[in-house]
């Protein structure tokens, strides 16, 4: 039997698979995205497509089972954009559209709320003309590179304008990259306090899965530009020149559509405010370590420190939040003012006289240690560095100043203390109690560990009432006010107090927090409602346990966030003396003080940051400086 021996032929370009072409941009007058026969093979680029040549007929031999055409391989998405030509042009072009959408908004996106506003977005960003420009004139590469690099700015930026919208609302400025990336651990302490551990942790996990995002999506967009940009050169060129025409055009007229100018340059602008913003910070670093080694009673001897003080038992308080806005605001004044006049009069009945004046703060809606620094330093501490700088030397305070003159013994009463706390030795203080000390078996109330009425009456027990052979200085932090105001406790009989437990059925009716933490009526309703308890339980404290040598000092140690007290508002705080002994409030009458608790609307305005030397000097200390 003749045997046949067939021979295969070497294998044509045909019978392998195809490698895709992805040419730098579409041949010009086709879109990129067009529907297309199915023999178009898609390129890996977005927004690019051509046409495959056709295959070479392959050359006539016998066939085999073996020998069928081998169709090129697809990608599960490259099979499916063959097989659904229209719903894939629909979703790439909406990709498409949202790109330009995330990198348009965030060029344009302002860094407040007050300024968030449809108007923002109506206008012309310069940088988005420079870019396009940029990424037209680079080869493909080093424009993928660019667009990726440039997204990653644009991401960065976003965030920073997010923390400064952030920072704003709550502290009434921007957020500065070099002092307050500490401050994202006291916020997540706060909302653990305030919402539970649980809601702290979510909340941690999508912060930071919202920044991811932000980043990796904003790269994404700009590099979906690009290629679109390169797909389309010529058209792309004609549309920069345009925009950069009219650009110029609108910024030499000033033309302005809802009110805004029609060309800006936004996001360049915020980036510039951001360096100098560092670059403030570090020279402010320097020159405020120079100016705190200054001090007018720095080498005072204690002998020469408050004589006229000696013998009184000195309590300086500070109640939290409580600002200008909780006296002058129309939802919260009508009450706190109520309890400001009868408080006056209940103490005028006891012998007690108060005057009262403002004091600007020198921070805003939260970190209420600057407060406290300020106005036992006598220097201005608006920011973390400042903080740390101060409290790390020796300047003189307030508080310390009463321990150097060997007269007194000092105290601290901090129940918003939950961890070591070293600058204790800083205030001068010789013992203090934190929230662990004071015996409180009650539940919290939000970020409060305890009421101020439990505070002070623990106070009372554990250090005032007790007899002793030196009068007492005690410095006096009252929590109850501290957002986010719910649950808030209420007024109990001072003998009812105990150890807190009774506290229990009052938190566990009280408001939500989530309830109002959005609102802003309800959220000044229950800021007065938590003001006029703090001041009720101090002034009911002095009614009951005050002597003739008690001398009283509180004021509040900033204003409550922008929600409460407004857009714009003052950094004003109440602050009042009140005293039995005339001769205390006679030393203050230049000060032009307004008789009572409640100071009037045009008594004198002093910077939070004076009133320590003005004190000193009032009740007869003689000045010894050092450091000039």
């Amino acid at each position: 039997m003749p045997v046949f021996t067939r021979f295969r032929q070497p294998p044509t370009p045909a019978d392998e698979p195809h490698e895709e072409d992805t040419p730098d941009e579409a041949p010009e007058g086709r879109e990129p995205d067009e529907p297309h026969e199915p023999d178009v093979v898609e390129p890996e680029d977005p927004g690019e497509a051509v046409e495959a040549a056709p295959a070479a007929e392959p050359a006539a031999r016998t066939a085999g089972p073996s020998d069928a055409p081998r169709p090129a391989r697809r990608g599960t998405w490259q099979t499916w954009r063959t097989r659904h030509p229209r719903a894939a042009l629909v979703l790439r072009r909406t990709t498409t559209v949202l790109a330009a959408v995330l990198v348009l908004g965030a060029l344009l996106l302002p860094n407040t709320l007050v300024a968030l506003e449809p108007n923002r977005f109506a206008r012309i960003p310069a940088e988005a003309v420079i870019a396009a420009v940029l990424l037209l004139c680079l080869p493909r590469a080093a424009r993928r590179v660019a667009a990726a690099l440039f997204g990653l700015g644009l991401g960065v930026l976003t965030v920073l304008n997010l923390l400064d919208m952030g920072f704003t609302e709550y502290l009434g400025r921007g957020f500065n990259v070099v002092l307050d990336w500490g401050l994202l651990d006291d916020a997540q302490a706060y909302v653990a306090d305030s919402m539970g551990g649980a809601a702290a942790a979510w909340a941690a996990v999508g912060a930071v899965v919202l920044v991811v995002l932000v980043l990796v999506v904003m790269a994404l967009a700009a590099v979906r530009l690009g290629e679109l940009l390169a797909a389309h050169r010529e058209r792309a060129a004609r549309g920069a020149l345009t925009a950069a025409t009219v650009w110029m055009t609108c910024v030499a007229l000033g033309v302005q559509t809802f009110g805004v100018p029609v060309a800006t340059r936004s996001a360049s602008g915020a980036l510039e405010a951001q360096a100098h913003r560092v670059v403030d910070t570090l020279r402010d670093e320097a020159a405020f370590a120079k100016e705190a080694k200054a001090d007018r009673f720095g080498a005072t001897p204690g002998a020469q420190l408050v004589p006229d003080l000696r013998g009184k038992d000195m309590v300086f308080t500070f109640i939290e939040s409580y600002g200008r806005s909780a006296i002058e605001d129309p939802v919260t004044a009508p009450g706190v003012g109520r309890t400001l006049d009868a408080g006056t009069k209940a103490l005028a009945a006891k012998g007690f006289r108060a005057k009262s004046g403002w004091l600007t703060s020198a921070t805003y809606g939260g970190s209420s240690w600057l407060g406290h620094s300020t106005f036992l330093s006598g220097l201005w501490v608006d920011n973390q560095q400042r903080y740390r700088t101060v409290t790390a030397g020796d300047h003189l305070t307030l508080t310390k100043a009463f321990r150097e003159t060997g007269e007194w013994d000092t105290v601290g009463v901090m129940p918003g203390v939950q961890k070591a706390w070293p600058e204790a030795e800083w205030h001068g203080l010789d013992k203090v109690y934190d929230a662990f000390d004071l015996g409180y078996r009650g539940p919290k109330f939000s970020w409060s560990t305890m009421p101020d009425q439990y505070a002070l009456e623990a106070f009372q027990r554990l250090e005032h009432g007790r007899k002793r052979d030196r009068p007492l200085m005690a410095e006096v932090i009252l929590t109850s006010s501290h957002q986010p105001w719910a649950p808030l406790p209420r007024m109990v009989g001072w003998d009812e107090v105990g150890d807190g437990s009774v506290y229990d059925g009052i938190e566990a009716s009280g408001v939500e927090a989530s309830d109002i933490i959005a609102d802003s009526t309800r959220s000044k309703e229950e800021y007065g409602k938590s003001v006029a308890y703090s001041v009720t339980s101090l002034t009911q404290w002095l009614e009951r346990y005050g002597t003739d040598n008690t001398v009283l000092v509180f004021l509040g140690d900033h204003q409550p966030l922008a929600r409460v007290s407004g857009d714009g508002a003052s950094r004003d705080v109440p602050v009042s003396v009140v005293a039995k002994d005339p001769k205390v409030l006679d030393a203050i009458d230049d000060w032009n003080w307004t008789e009572g608790l409640k100071p009037a609307e045009d008594a004198p305005v002093w910077r939070m940051s004076s009133f320590r030397d003005r004190f000193l000097t009032a009740y007869g200390s003689t000045p010894h400086p050092t450091g000039e």
